[in-house]
């Protein structure tokens, strides 16, 4: 109730009015059953704007961090998070890593929708960038179709590192259902698990029309 109230009602219909954004091939999402809407990242409000602009509720796994805040700014913080449906996900690895790709798989056993990242962090300077091959393997555990999006301009708005975002409008576009049923019992083997996440990094180079450079974007950050 808490994230239909913020999506329909309280943040919803405030952020649309004001950056207008345009939607490009949303009727290619099932209207039932799990899927996985796999998008580029550009700017921290894609986490906003994607599940505000589809008409079925989503989840993304964000950042435990963000739940976590002390102070009433974390408190508002962990609202909004949670009010535009993102749950927590622990980034450290091991075992925190696998606790997060089970929760991601109950959310699709569930027959919701979990939006997920497959360059693992924001693009630093608006190019696509490296997949990492977690997504292969949600694909394949919790066999449900993947649907490429692309978040166009929202880098624009919002850039990395400012903390007030700029009006102007923004788009999504999703593109054709990736099937991966071919690869069925594959979900150890690390080749076919990087040739299905280039596929889908592949397809939302396509999509964005961002140009494509073959590293990690947290390398390349840290560059």
């Amino acid at each position: 109730m808490f994230y239909w109230l913020m999506k329909n009602i309280v943040v919803g219909p405030i952020l649309k009015g004001i950056f207008r954004p345009w939607v490009s091939g949303a009727s290619k999402i099932p209207t039932q059953g799990g899927v996985i809407l796999a998008s580029n990242h550009l700017s921290f409000i894609d986490s906003v704007f994607l599940p505000l602009c589809i008409d079925r509720n989503m989840v993304f796994l964000a950042k435990s961090e963000y739940f976590t805040g002390k102070g009433l700014k974390g408190l508002l913080t962990k609202w909004f998070f949670l009010g535009t449906g993102m749950l927590p996900m622990d980034r450290s690895g091991g075992k925190a890593s696998e606790a997060g790709l089970n929760t991601g798989l109950q959310v699709l056993a569930e027959g919701r929708i979990l939006g997920i990242y497959p360059e693992g962090t924001r693009s630093p300077d608006g190019k696509l960038y490296r997949g990492r091959t977690g997504i292969a393997r949600m694909v394949l555990e919790a066999k449900v179709p993947v649907i490429p999006v692309a978040m166009i301009d929202t880098e624009k708005v919002m850039p990395i590192g400012s903390k007030l975002p700029k009006i102007r409008r923004i788009g999504i576009i999703f593109g054709e259902p990736l099937d991966f049923s071919r690869f069925e019992g594959f979900e150890e083997d690390r080749f076919i698990l990087r040739a299905i996440t280039d596929e889908i990094v592949y397809e939302l180079a396509g999509l964005s029309g961002q140009e494509y450079e073959d590293v990690y974007a947290s390398s390349k950050r840290n560059r």
